[in-house]
């Protein structure tokens, strides 16, 4: 029975990879350090950014003894870690463009490329149980890089200017960021809509990514859950290289 996580592997009847598939295949270094810390830093700063984001939209509940404002000021607490958190996001973020140029060939997403967009429609192809040529890597492929382009990045830009923008609302004379509203709708309720549409977006993104992740680890054995912990995989041996990657859309022999 071939499997279509790891091209070339075979498994049992049991549903255990056979004797013969496990000697080709070892751990395969793919997530760096840096990544790993940026993944769990963006994770927990986006979780507390929607839940104080969702208060501050819509409080819910405060105190039902009254007592000193110093305590029961809620609101102001919320705010206060909604800030933190933002600008431990921002930093984050910065951090992350910049080690896409400095890490190893897996954190280097290259849209530049004909062969990242033919791969696009590969994986896309893939994933519609199509025929397909999309090529194996032990790193995310190209669609699911183009899917975080698209909202860790992007997204995440539009994030820190609308959310600077209301940051910073009330001292517009002297600040740069007077002029971010004139990209999303020229007043500060279209500034305030963007910020909250494309946070639901990163909730979207969330569920999606959890199954992905989950999806694959299930199918491929490959260790994906723990390797975003270890920065490791379990994969063919040759497969760290870019070249000679077997499609995994072709039918096996």
């Amino acid at each position: 029975m071939s499997n279509t996580g790891n091209p070339g592997a075979t498994y049992n009847s049991s549903g255990a990879i056979s004797s013969k598939s496990k000697k080709n295949l070892g751990r395969v270094y793919v997530w760096e350090a840096p990544v790993r810390i940026f993944h769990w830093i963006n994770a927990i700063s986006i979780v507390l950014l929607m839940l104080t984001g969702i208060y501050i939209g819509n409080p819910f509940f405060s105190p039902t003894v009254p007592e000193e404002a110093y305590y029961s000021n809620i609101m102001n607490w919320v705010r206060y870690i909604h800030f933190f958190a933002a600008f431990a996001f921002t930093g984050n973020l910065i951090f992350r463009f910049y080690w896409a140029f400095k890490g190893n060939q897996y954190a280097r997403p290259n849209p530049l490329k004909k062969n990242f967009w033919k791969q696009v429609v590969e994986a896309t192809k893939y994933y519609l149980f199509l025929p397909n040529k999309k090529e194996h890597s032990p790193g995310h492929n190209k669609l699911a890089e183009l899917t975080y382009l698209i909202f860790i990045g992007l997204g995440s830009i539009i994030m820190v200017l609308t959310g600077f923008y209301l940051y910073l609302e009330p001292q517009f004379a002297s600040v740069p960021f007077e002029k971010v509203a004139f990209l999303f709708g020229g007043d500060s309720f279209s500034v305030r809509s963007f910020h909250h549409i494309v946070a639901w977006f990163f909730v979207v993104f969330i569920v999606i990514h959890l199954y992905m992740v989950i999806r694959d680890d299930w199918l491929n054995r490959n260790g994906t859950l723990s390797s975003i912990f270890t920065g490791y995989k379990i994969e063919e041996k040759h497969d760290h290289n870019d070249a000679g990657q077997k499609p995994e859309g072709e039918k096996s022999e």
